[in-house]
């Protein structure tokens, strides 16, 4: 029999602190209407001072595992993702597992920008598959705000902050598509396309701290492409139609493309999950928040066939598919 990995639990957290459109405004050359019309995003939350990418990590993971009546020591791996750590080293996951009392097994970072949920999935999906690992905390956690251009009306708008966090355990499937668990994860990228999505600076640059920058017509004009390769890999690699899917829980970073994939795969809006109008784009933390929303809320039940996409800088672009 082979191996599958199940989910077992979901978390997520959120900063206190929202920062609304109307806010924005008071600050900038833009309004509610006109962020609306363009992203679908009405709010976002913003971590206080002194909240860091792990702070709200540790919540989401907290959220996790109780909701898989587990703790810190049940687990065999953690992994992050997230483009705005802590530090430079260690890794955040390193925080998170001290935290958790996690006192065996291992706990680093992923770094895919957007896609890091899914690169992170794929990471653990595979340790499990590998016996490498029984069970693994699957993290996406991100303090977008820290690394944001606040005088840039074109990318301050689209960010927030946020975690969300999964719990996976080991079970045993038929190899068939009624599987439970993640039944297959798809992940690319493309580093031709640094130039289009980037933070200026870095610890090897000559500025140590950087802005986010971004092409956004270019962006919003690959992803439509690259999420729909990556979607159409998962429907081909499992044998299904998109009929049979129950949810798309897309990465939430516009509205406009949101739609878009729904109506590709021909979804009706009630099967899509959005979060994005009082979450913004919380890049990696982005998928794991919507669909934590959605577990807890009742809409994804045992049985439901579970659709996750994403792209983010890099380029980079990915889907999963699970039975949950």
């Amino acid at each position: 029999m082979p191996t599958r990995s199940i989910v077992a639990g979901c978390g997520a957290y959120l900063p206190s602190r929202i920062l609304s459109n109307a806010d924005l405004a008071r600050k900038l050359e833009t309004s509610d209407e006109w962020i609306v019309q363009r992203t679908g995003i009405r709010e976002r939350r913003i971590a206080a001072e002194g909240e860091v990418t792990s702070d709200l990590a540790i919540r989401s993971a907290e959220g996790a595992l109780k909701n898989a009546g587990m703790s810190g020591n049940d687990i065999d791996l953690i992994v992050v993702a997230t483009s705005t750590p802590d530090e430079t080293f260690p890794a955040t996951a390193t925080r998170v597992q001290a935290a958790l009392g996690m006192t065996r097994g291992v706990a680093f970072d992923v770094q895919a920008v957007c896609s890091g949920f899914v690169f992170a999935l794929a990471v653990a999906d595979n340790f499990i598959k590998a016996g490498q690992a029984r069970t693994a905390l699957v993290i996406g956690a991100e303090t977008f705000s820290r690394i944001l251009d606040w005088t840039d009306r074109t990318t301050c708008v689209l960010f927030g902050d946020g975690a969300g966090a999964v719990v996976l355990v080991a079970g045993e499937g038929s190899g068939g598509k009624d599987d439970r668990g993640v039944l297959s994860t798809h992940i690319f990228s493309d580093g031709r396309y640094h130039d289009m999505l980037y933070v200026d600076g870095g610890p090897s640059s000559t500025v140590t701290t950087g802005h986010l920058r971004m092409e956004g017509r270019e962006v919003f004009r690959h992803a439509v492409v690259k999420l729909a390769e990556a979607v159409d890999a998962a429907i081909a690699a499992n044998g299904i139609t998109a009929a049979e899917i129950d949810w798309l829980v897309p990465h939430q970073a516009n509205r406009r493309i949101i739609d878009g994939m729904g109506h590709r795969l021909g979804l009706p809006p009630e099967k899509v999950v959005l979060t994005i109008d009082r979450h913004a784009n919380t890049s990696a933390a982005s998928i794991p928040l919507a669909m934590a929303e959605a577990a807890a809320d009742g809409r994804i039940r045992p049985g439901h066939l579970v659709l996750l996409e994403a792209m983010g800088g890099g380029f980079t672009w990915g889907s999963a598919l699970l039975r949950w």
